[in-house]
Parts: structure tokens; C-alpha cells; sequence
């Protein structure tokens, strides 16, 4: 009997990754979002906590023991051997829990869809995907949503956007490409789609 069909969706920030990844958890897809876990993990308490002070001292941490994530977001952009760092420390302390996840909801989902931010095309080989979905968008427009979340300043906004996968990098990946520069009704429509196109993949997986 195969496995569940497993979906890896990515995007830039800005492209409207999570909104697309909402919709098709509502349609039946079995949501796993690396980004929620990475904040689970490092929030006070977290089981990346210990391992994140002792890498990086205590500064790295807020007051109440949460990872400090604009200190060490400014740190890592500014120092690429700090960022290399931290991806190594988390990255596989995230892909574990989500694929624990993963596995949880596998029984009662149409298909499992990795909501992941960071994807490459080496992490995408090593986590074996059968198909990965871009959500894709102009670079202007991926900055103008991001600034309009009022969350970070223009210059965070570019040195994230720089320090992502660049947009033909992504789109080199793709099985499935979502231009998200219309309407949030035109995205509504294409995760219909999406939807049947990975729920007959997955019929048919299981000889249905």
C-alpha cells in the first residue's frame, strides 16, 4: 500500500503562501506548516531552547526565554556563517516533528501539504516530495503585501526577500505553479483545482 500523497508548497514572503495553504486545509488537506512548528520549538520553553542558548548565549533569547526572533533575524542577515548556524541546529529538529505530524494526520487526509518557506532544491530531494506547488507573484508585489502586514520595516522586508530562494530558483522546483497577482477569488479558484488535481493523484495512488 503506497504512502500519502505529500505536497510541498512554497513561496516568497509575501506571495500569499499561508492564504493558499488555508484554503486547501479546508478543502481536505492535511496541513503541516514548518513555520508554525519553528515557532513552537523556539517559544519559552521550547525543545530548540537549550540548544539555540548554548549556540548563540543568552542574548539570543527574549525576557521571557522565547527566541528573540528580530535580534537573531538581524544577526543572521548580517552574518551568513550565524545563519548557516541556526538552519543547522533547527532544520532537522523541524523536518522530525513534521513528519511526526505528518504521520498523525496521514489516516483521516485526502494528502499531506507541507507548508514550507525555505524550500531548496536540496531539502526537497532529501525530503522526497511527490509533488511541489509555487505560489508565485511579482518581487514588487511579494514587498508591498509583506510592508503592508506592518510587522517589518522596508529594509527587513529586502534583506528577507534576499536571503530566500530567488523567484526562478523556486520556479525551477515546480510541479504546479499559482500565479498569485489577481484576485483572492482567481486563488480561491486555482485551490479548487489544485484540490482535485492532488485528490485524483491520490485515488489513484490507492488504485481507487
Amino acid at each position: 500500500m503506497p504512502g500519502p500523497l505529500t505536497i510541498a508548497l512554497t513561496g516568497g514572503i509575501g506571495s500569499g503562501k499561508s492564504t493558499l495553504a488555508r484554503m486547501l486545509a479546508e478543502l481536505g488537506a492535511g496541513l503541516i506548516d514548518l513555520d508554525a512548528i519553528a515557532r513552537e520549538l523556539t517559544a519559552a520553553g521550547g525543545a530548540a531552547i537549550g540548544a539555540i542558548r548554548a549556540e548563540f548565549g543568552q542574548a539570543a533569547l527574549d525576557p521571557s526565554g522565547a527566541l528573540d526572533r528580530a535580534r537573531l533575524r538581524a544577526r543572521v542577515f548580517a552574518e551568513p556563517q550565524s545563519r548557516a548556524r541556526l538552519e543547522a541546529l533547527l532544520h532537522p529538529m523541524i523536518w522530525q516533528r513534521a513528519r511526526q505530524t505528518a504521520d498523525a494526520l496521514a489516516p483521516g487526509v485526502a494528502y499531506l501539504l507541507f507548508e514550507v518557506a525555505l524550500l531548496t532544491e536540496a531539502s526537497a530531494r532529501a525530503q522526497r516530495f511527490d509533488r511541489i506547488v509555487v505560489i508565485d507573484c511579482p518581487v514588487e508585489l511579494q514587498v508591498a503585501r509583506a510592508l503592508q502586514r506592518g510587522l517589518l520595516d522596508p529594509t527587513e522586508v529586502a534583506a528577507i526577500v534576499a536571503a530566500q530562494p530567488s523567484r526562478g530558483a523556486r520556479l525551477a522546483l515546480a510541479d504546479d505553479v499559482v500565479f498569485n497577482g489577481a484576485s483572492l477569488a482567481a486563488l480561491q479558484e486555482r485551490a479548487h483545482r489544485l484540490h482535485a488535481l492532488y485528490c485524483a493523484i491520490a485515488s489513484s495512488r490507492r488504485g481507487v
